[in-house]
């Protein structure tokens, strides 16, 4: 009984004053007179504050009024309001308290997209980081995203004085200090170091981005991403087309060289975002994490080994193209075919299958052996001297593949060939590997490919097959000058050219080789699976920076030199604090960051809007916008959830009764 009517009975003043009916205390029991209406609706308070009791929460003031104004409420008890726990943290629990409060919180487990718009004081804010940190602890969420607009300093910072910290502090100060009541001071660092949490204004967190001029791999080859639109393909993660959700211009920023130890490298901004996998991730059955290209920096080895091992791309699909030549017929005459064209062609093996292989794969043409190991590549039907004329087929294929005259240091794979599908090129890439290619196996290691030419632009065109079918090639050098002559039927033959060594890792499932004996050696100790991290970090000055938005599941998307890299923000709780100083584009940016097993909660009050005159704030027509999608929610709060002092809910009341009165558009 002291519980429910309070200290000095401060309690039960309040319910003699807000409710109709008569309540007269005797002891432990309390009469209630009045009609019927005012006696059950009495009664009713009374019960929940009971109820409340015996969870052992406790009565204030302020609680005993909030049950009073959802006495009427038919939806749901107050006492089902009141005791739903969200957090407890340091013996303080978070839950709602109000109605409108706890429609909110509902909102919020039941939807992906959440927006809170109410008056100041309403919990909007806490709420949310609440439901995050909840969210964070249940293992639902890998990290929480929160920011707000600077609006104040329209999103330029260099003018403040002190650090960016600094700079920035004064804006999410409000997140920082939720925070801290949630979770243990001494772990908000750790987690904010960590990437756990990021805590950012709005114009830092759309800043993922590439330069302009940085290619990007589509379905048609690789294109500069300043020149991508919306709608365009480019190729994600799995090998296949993904669309161009959103493109978003980022000025000039500060950019890095992000290098791969395979060689690979590509240009992105500080807070371009990259999905990578550590040792203990792996260890712990952990998919991996999301980090900024600066997170990493200064943290790329562990115990001298690579500490973030990047995704590799699926084999690339790309559009099937017809061919003048079988695709590993080519792959053959590039390893060991004279192409000169001065004379028919020839192929020199000391397989005999691979010649049997390649009359197969050509039925215009016999092969008439000439020697132990050449074998002439003459039009078939010809049986010598004689007759008609006519040219050979593979020199005719030969000079429109623009191959004719080519040398073994200047030989090359046609375009046709290398942005074809994944079955010409594999193919292609088997008979290179076939000819100038083997495998090297050590003990206790697995079996890995190797490949060697004297042509530049071969070397590389090997390394973009490998890459396109999702494996890894690493490149060395050996100089001719210097070099000891190789024995040529024991005549000493000097090296001409240098010599362009490849170590190949191709996935599981992708043969490199068709010769049986490669084969087989291969299939022993079988391929190892291929691995690419990130090597190094170097900055590269500064460049003008687009980012784009993906639809892929992953948020994933293929960059140079097949570097797969992350632009959106997957298994994270987004908070968009102040959305109401967003200008509309700055809402579709923020919107279209949402990741796959993310959540989004935006919060703002319309009134407090603080853009520049003429500038439409994008919480205004948000709602007009996406309004009918079921899995996003509009949520209003009121004076009547305001959970600050009870006076500044009087006063929040009173200034919205004066704005009523004054004509429409005028508010000052």
């Amino acid at each position: 009984m002291v519980s429910v009517l309070g200290p000095r009975d401060e309690f039960l003043r309040i319910l003699e004053r807000e409710l109709t009916a008569d309540l007269h205390v005797r002891g432990n029991e309390i009469t209630i007179t009045g009609s019927p209406a005012d006696v059950t609706a009495a009664a009713d308070v009374l019960t929940e504050l009971i109820t409340i009791v015996r969870t052992a929460q406790g009565l204030t003031a302020d609680i005993v009024e909030r049950v009073l104004g959802m006495a009427s409420s038919e939806e749901v008890s107050a006492s089902e309001v009141l005791t739903q726990n969200i957090l407890s943290s340091r013996g303080k629990t978070i839950r709602p308290k109000t109605l409108n409060q706890k429609r909110y919180v509902d909102a919020i487990d039941a939807h992906t997209v959440v927006f809170g718009i109410g008056p100041a004081g309403t919990g909007k804010t806490y709420l949310a980081v609440a439901k995050a940190v909840q969210a964070l602890q249940a293992k639902e969420v890998n990290r929480i995203i929160l920011t707000r607009p600077a609006i104040e300093a329209g999103e330029r910072l260099g003018f403040l004085p002190g650090t960016l910290s600094d700079k920035i502090d004064p804006y999410v100060r409000p997140l920082y200090d939720a925070l801290h009541d949630m979770i243990d001071p001494d772990s908000v660092p750790r987690l904010l170091t960590a990437g756990t949490i990021e805590v950012a204004p709005l114009g830092y967190m759309r800043g993922r981005a590439q330069p302009i001029d940085t290619p990007v791999l589509t379905p048609d080859g690789f294109r500069p991403i300043g020149e991508l639109q919306v709608g365009d393909l480019v190729v994600g993660s799995d090998g296949r087309p993904t669309p161009v959700l959103g493109v978003y211009p980022q000025g000039e920023k500060d950019v890095y060289r992000v290098s791969s130890q395979d060689g690979a490298s590509t240009l992105a901004c500080g807070e371009h975002l990259w999905f990578v996998s550590t040792r203990g991730d792996r260890a712990r059955g952990k998919g991996g994490r999301v980090l900024q290209t600066t997170q990493m920096i200064g943290m790329l080895r562990a115990a001298h080994a690579h500490r973030y091992e990047l995704p590799l791309v699926g084999a690339v699909q790309m559009p099937a193209r017809d061919v003048p030549l079988d695709p590993y017929a080519l792959g053959l005459l590039l390893g060991d075919g004279c192409l000169t064209t001065a004379t028919t062609p020839t192929f020199s093996t000391t397989d005999p299958e691979l010649a049997v292989a390649l009359g197969a794969a050509l039925p215009e043409i016999s092969l008439f052996r000439k020697g132990d190991l050449d074998y002439v590549l003459r039009r078939a039907g010809c049986g010598g001297r004689g007759g008609v004329i006519t040219a050979n087929p593979i020199t005719a294929v030969l000079r429109d593949l623009g191959l004719a005259g080519t040398r073994s240091h200047t030989k090359f794979v046609p375009e046709a060939y290398l942005r074809n599908s994944v079955e010409v090129r594999l193919a292609v890439l088997q008979g290179l590997l076939d000819t100038d290619g083997g495998p090297v196996r050590q003990r206790g290691r697995t079996c890995r490919v190797q490949y060697t030419t004297c042509s530049d632009q071969l070397r590389d065109d090997v390394v973009f097959l490998v890459r396109s079918l999702g494996g890894v090639a690493y490149s060395r050098t050996r100089r001719a000058a210097g070099r000891r002559p190789g024995l040529a039927k024991g005549r000493p033959v000097p090296y001409r050219h240098d010599a362009h060594v490849l170590d190949i890792r191709l996935p599981q499932g992708v043969p490199p080789f068709r010769l049986t004996r490669k084969a087989a050696a291969y299939t022993i100790d079988r391929g190892g699976r291929p691995m690419r991290f990130v090597h190094s970090i170097e900055p590269a000055g500064r460049a003008e920076c687009v980012c784009i938005s993906v639809g892929a599941q992953d948020s994933l998307y293929v960059t140079e030199d097949f570097l797969v890299t992350h632009n959106t923000l997957n298994d994270a709780f987004i908070i968009l604090d102040e959305a109401q100083n967003t200008t509309m584009e700055q809402m579709k940016m923020f919107l279209t960051r949402l990741g796959f097993g993310s959540k989004m909660v935006v919060t703002g009050d319309v009134t407090q809007i603080d853009l520049p005159t003429g500038t439409r704030s994008g919480l205004t027509v948000v709602e007009q916008i996406l309004d009918g999608d079921h899995d996003i929610a509009f949520c209003r709060l009121t004076s009547h959830d305001v959970v600050r002092h009870r006076l500044v809910g009087r006063i929040v009341a009173a200034y919205d009764r004066f704005e009523a009165t004054l004509p429409h558009g005028r508010r000052t």
